[in-house]
């Protein structure tokens, strides 16, 4: 499709907002996806499209916690490289990236599950699921901020059990079926069922949702929806540039977890309003 001046624009605006939402607390596709529905694409496919422009903020935000000392991919000891000096707490350390790719490994089958049946499910009924539990989500940001504001991660088991596979099992279902939130579950299920902190969250959070969107675009493309390359490339480099800047931001603000954590509650409780179609009911009145 033919792009004018002002669609470049405000793809690639729409991207660095994403990307800075998605890579510090979630629910950046809330941004994506509307903006590429306005942009002219059919919401299947600005779906499948979306997931260009996820994958390769991933891979900058991925980059970035290396780069940065934060986050070690070779198998040793997280930290070997010097950290930021203003980085705020320890990084990583190997066991806990040793356990945070069990958990991208248990929710890679469900993303391909998740994106076969995107097509099958009732769309109003998934909002409404959506919404209640990102209801609970918020209750439980307010009950557990001891949890979410903790500097290091406490991941003492060697491998997740058997629950805590199928949880993330479940969460790549649904990050494969629509994305639009999947961060905000996997943040919540990363510090408060798992152990780890909000920025060592966020590391590992990028680490899933790469793999997750990996397997459901090679599902979009070989299917007959036919991805928009042009306008998901331009998103892409939106994201990209916000991922990045999320990314500085987490590992040399010594604050960082507090201000996520405030992040966190504005994007839950926007999405709340909206899978609940609250945000419409409200600018409908205006």
């Amino acid at each position: 499709m033919d792009i004018t001046l002002l669609q470049y624009l405000l793809a690639i605006l729409a991207g660095i907002v994403a990307g800075i939402i998605n890579t510090l607390a979630g629910s950046g596709s809330a941004v994506t996806l509307p903006m590429l529905v306005v942009l002219g694409l059919d919401p299947s496919v600005a779906n499948a499209t979306n997931r260009i422009g996820v994958i390769v903020q991933n891979l900058v935000g991925i980059a970035t916690f290396v780069r940065s000392g934060q986050m070690d991919l070779r198998g040793g000891e997280a930290g070997q490289r010097p950290p930021s000096r203003s980085a705020p707490g320890r990084p990583l350390d190997a066991q806990s990236l040793r356990f945070g790719l069990w958990l991208t490994a248990a929710s890679m089958p469900g993303a391909l599950i998740g994106a076969y049946v995107a097509t099958l499910l009732d769309k109003n009924a998934m909002n409404l699921a959506i919404g209640g539990m990102l209801v609970i989500v918020l209750i439980m940001i307010f009950l557990n901020p001891q949890k979410w504001l903790r500097e290091q991660s406490d991941v003492r088991a060697e491998r997740p059990r058997l629950p805590v596979l199928a949880l993330f099992f479940a969460i790549g279902i649904y990050g494969g079926f629509i994305q639009a939130g999947v961060g905000v579950f996997l943040l919540t299920a990363m510090v408060l069922g798992v152990g780890y902190s909000l920025v060592h969250a966020n590391a590992i959070k990028l680490l899933i949702v790469l793999a997750l969107n990996i397997v459901a675009f090679a599902v979009f493309i070989f299917s007959p929806l036919e991805v928009d390359w042009g306008i998901g490339a331009l998103m892409a480099v939106g994201q990209s540039i916000g991922a990045w800047a999320a990314v500085r931001f987490a590992v040399t603000v010594k604050d960082a977890n507090r201000w996520v954590r405030y992040l966190l509650i504005v994007v839950v409780i926007y999405s709340i309003l909206r899978f609940f179609g609250l945000l419409d009911l409200i600018s409908g009145l205006f």
